[in-house]
């Protein structure tokens, strides 16, 4: 579509308005690929169904026990190469422990 043929569908007065909108937007073929498509934006195309969702589901669900397996193995190996101890502190059994500590 050409800046006249916008001009007339759209009822746009001016050429520079569509000129200038063009140029903000960089879009001169207008029958290319749009902006959301350009930039990465997911645009969902139809609601998944109850088995795609599920299979995506699993798909997310091992990616992240590979993601936690990795930094599980990063920790081993800070802890035994560096000495630095990374894991967190169990803040409820240290509070329960000083709670016995004093009563007794």
């Amino acid at each position: 579509m050409t800046y006249r043929q916008a001009q007339d569908r759209y009822g746009i007065q001016g050429r520079s308005t569509v000129l200038t909108w063009l140029r903000k937007f960089g879009q001169l073929d207008w029958l290319s690929p749009s902006p959301a498509r350009m930039y990465g934006i997911k645009m969902p195309k139809m609601p998944l169904t109850p088995e795609q969702r599920i299979k995506e589901l699993e798909q997310q669900l091992a990616e992240s026990e590979v993601k936690a397996q990795f930094f599980e193995a990063v920790v081993k190996v800070m802890n035994t190469e560096f000495g630095a101890t990374l894991t967190k502190k169990q803040l409820a059994t240290l509070s329960r422990k000083r709670k016995r500590g004093d009563s007794q």
